[in-house]
């Protein structure tokens, strides 16, 4: 059987490798240490915010930013509906209740329409969210500016959910710098990886300080071990650390190989569509600029001949290739069947339509061949 072609894995360079063996040579292996203050610095940097945390996960530091705006048991949360569950799980360790708003067409992220109406509605029942989350699904820039200028009309914070987002901007913004919160994720198949990790970002130095503190198991102030709050085991370690300074060094050189893998499944479809076939993408509006984390294409059957995304996924699996549905929008999840959501159709068509490509940054040109070979016979089967 061919080797696998994964939908996004790590792609390691050498740095990396060199930090970690610093760790070890100076015996900095444990949670905290230089590598954990260099790569907070270095993400300041890259996202142009004042404050960051190093976490063990993206979740961790959603969790964290509820803790710190104060949400609590029947307390409600706005979520974007089409999103990995991570977004939404937070909310539920609150004992909070999460209220769901579906995705506009134009990025596939929360809709500010419904936004508002949403917002309009609880501001009449009395009880307005504690916080909303937007996510930039796919590295692709959620409308912050219509979001956050929405929030702000009836008070209410806005975390801003750019785990999958780390070098993506809106007119040379880096997406985590838009909410009073911004979350990133490092996980092994983001753009780049600490292999299990996150941060939190903020221009609040006190909710940054108080994350931390929270975030080594609150421990006071004492010569004994003391605690007078509630904490958690979320920060990052030395050795890991180590590897996220190595990755965010090439940062950009990942979010162009990201983008050049858009562009070549851009022209190789075309191809295709000019001969009577339609497959769709997730366009950059204006301004915009998506770290393009995973391309991700659009196949009606009406419009494509027949030709489902199904199809298309079933037959890269016997051929040993990754591929995904796009996330299935949090209102259709089980564990979220009774919570409240704001609907417009658009997570749900993008859900049964949606696929993932593969995307990883360190594609070679013969598991392109592969790729573009399968789509070849799918395409001659129903032309």
């Amino acid at each position: 059987m061919n080797s696998k072609i994964w939908l996004s894995s790590p792609h390691i360079g050498t740095n990396e490798l060199n930090y970690v063996n610093e760790a070890f040579d100076t015996n900095w292996i444990a949670p905290l240490g230089p590598h954990v203050n260099a790569f907070e610095q270095a993400l300041q940097e890259q996202t142009q915010t004042k404050h960051a945390a190093a976490l063990t996960s993206g979740t961790s530091a959603l969790h964290l930013a509820l803790i710190l705006l104060g949400v609590k048991t029947s307390d409600t949360v706005f979520c974007q509906s089409i999103t990995f569950s991570a977004s939404a799980n937070p909310i539920a360790y609150q004992g909070a209740i999460p209220v769901f708003i579906d995705s506009e067409e134009d990025t596939w992220n929360m809709d500010p329409v419904l936004l508002r109406s949403a917002l309009e509605e609880a501001k009449q029942n009395g009880k307005l969210p504690k916080a909303i989350i937007p996510v930039h699904l796919y590295g692709m820039p959620a409308k912050m500016d219509e979001i956050l200028k929405i929030a702000k009309e009836y008070s209410v914070p806005v975390i801003e959910d750019a785990a999958e987002a780390l070098g993506s901007s809106i007119n040379n913004k880096p997406c985590g710098s838009f909410g009073e919160f911004g979350v990133l994720s490092f996980n092994g198949n983001k753009i780049i990886t600490t292999s299990g990790g996150g941060a939190l970002l903020s221009e609040n130095a006190e909710m940054i300080e108080k994350a931390r503190f929270l975030a080594t198991q609150a421990r006071d102030s004492a010569p004994h071990y003391q605690h007078s709050h509630i904490g958690y085991n979320y920060r990052m370690s030395n050795v890991l650390a180590g590897i996220g300074r190595g990755q965010l060094e090439v940062l950009n050189d990942r979010v162009a190989a990201r983008r050049n893998n858009f562009e070549r499944y851009k022209q190789y479809f075309s191809k295709h569509n000019n001969a009577g076939f339609n497959i769709q993408f997730q366009e950059e509006p204006d301004g915009y600029h998506s770290n393009r984390w995973l391309t991700c294409i659009l196949v009606d059957p009406i419009n494509n001949k027949g030709i489902t995304r199904e199809i298309i996924r079933l037959e890269f699996e016997t051929e040993n290739i990754e591929a995904r549905p796009l996330w299935k929008p949090m209102h259709q999840q089980p564990v979220f069947a009774s919570s409240k959501s704001f609907l417009n159709g658009v997570s749900d068509k993008l859900f049964e339509n949606g696929l993932c490509l593969p995307s990883g940054s360190n594609l070679t040109e013969e598991e392109f061949e592969r790729i573009f070979d399968c789509l070849d016979k799918i395409f001659a089967k129903y032309n």
